[in-house]
């Protein structure tokens, strides 16, 4: 298989964005990420766009041929890819094994959702056509309730606090204020407020939760031996993981880990050749702030049980151990979840580069983790710089 880089990225704001339509936000990153490769349209030879709920909560579909076609980037192929919260993070892996397969030099990939004008309930209503509506959805469980039910359990399995899950939750919202593309920029938030604000699935409390968004993100990516001929800096796709895990909590082996996420981790450590231990900054699925707390167990990030006294202790902050999280994670940045597994990959390349809002000191190594459903699929992505 060929070296595959990333030579451009793009991203809109994440946040509430009225008058802007689900077309207009994916324009907007991938003509970004075209600017920043310094490459035309027409070179492009393939596109794969991420979207989990245009048809529920846009009411469109066909996104990518819309797309393409408003770009002018021709009659390439255009795929949307769907992967509920993890779609972004699928959509980069096609284009990763498209061009490492040797099919194409140069393609495009994108991730947007469009979600702020409907009501919470139908946005719950959409999310939850994510779980299986045969089986626990039939219930009436929510993801809410489903990472509740983790939570409950990993605090009883290790001794864990709510003040470890208000950590995660406090750390992200003060690294959003260096991000003015997050949901929650210029919005800080107090640890008691965070500790004080309103339940919402016990014992997850309101900033525990990831915002209803809007955004879009884009990369382009280029054959390893051909990036030199475009303008942006090279990052290298070191390895891919993809897995399929249990899709209801009742077959879950244990509440406190993704085995989808696990798996993932372990195919992209092995492609990459590194381990957990040279993993310099992490972009994880923070969707609840328990989330991250298994997703840094689960990559190797941290030993088991200890995630949240070694976040509580700062081990996770941009100069800490390993920094997670640095563009404010969805619990911050925000969540528009077609749209989150690309925001990850844009954070991480400019990490990479060097040019982050939030610099992580001599990052080399990155990692993104993309978590759709209910563990039900995870995409784990390692990324160095040249």
């Amino acid at each position: 298989m060929r070296r595959v880089s990333i030579i451009g990225v793009g991203c809109t704001p994440f946040g509430k964005l009225n008058g802007r339509s689900i077309k207009d936000l994916a324009l907007q990153a991938c003509r970004e990420a075209l600017a920043d490769a310094g490459i035309a349209p027409h070179q492009i030879e393939a596109f794969y766009l991420g979207n989990f709920a245009g048809g529920m909560l846009a009411q469109q579909e066909l996104t990518a041929a819309l797309v393409a076609g408003a770009l002018g980037i021709g009659s390439v192929p255009s795929t949307k890819v769907e992967g509920a919260c993890a779609s972004g993070g699928i959509a980069l892996r096609h284009g990763y094994m498209m061009v490492a397969a040797g099919y194409y030099d140069v393609v495009l990939v994108a991730g947007v959702e469009k979600m702020t004008q409907a009501s919470t309930e139908e946005v719950t209503a959409a999310l939850s056509a994510a779980a299986d509506r045969q089986a626990e959805g039939s219930t009436g469980l929510t993801f809410p309730g489903f990472f509740a039910a983790m939570a409950r359990r990993y605090l009883h399995e290790y001794g864990a606090t709510l003040d470890h899950l208000a950590a995660v939750a406090l750390k992200n919202r003060e690294n959003a204020q260096r991000n003015p593309r997050a949901h929650f920029y210029g919005k800080p938030a107090t640890f008691d407020e965070i500790r004080q604000s309103r339940l919402v699935a016990d014992p997850l409390r309101l900033y525990d939760c990831s915002p209803i968004s809007d955004g879009a993100c884009a990369a382009v990516l280029a054959a390893g031996e051909r990036a030199s001929e475009f303008r942006g800096t090279p990052v290298d796709i070191l390895g891919s993981g993809q897995a399929t895990g249990s899709t209801t909590l009742q077959e879950m082996d244990d509440l406190c880990s993704l085995e989808a996420v696990v798996e993932a981790a372990r195919q992209a450590y092995e492609q990459a050749g590194v381990g957990p231990e040279d993993i310099d900054v992490a972009e994880v699925h923070d969707c609840f702030s328990i989330a991250e707390l298994i997703a840094l167990e689960d990559l190797g990030l941290m030993p088991r049980g200890e995630a949240g006294p070694r976040t509580a202790a700062g081990e996770t902050r941009v100069g800490g151990r390993v920094a997670v999280n640095p563009s404010g994670g969805l619990l911050s940045k925000g969540h528009p979840v077609g749209a989150t597994g690309m925001a990850q990959v844009f954070e991480i390349v400019r990490q990479l580069r060097g040019d982050s809002d939030h610099q992580v000191p001599r990052a080399r190594i990155g990692l993104t983790h993309n978590v759709g459903g209910t563990g039900g699929v995870a995409a784990v992505h390692i990324l160095g710089a040249r």
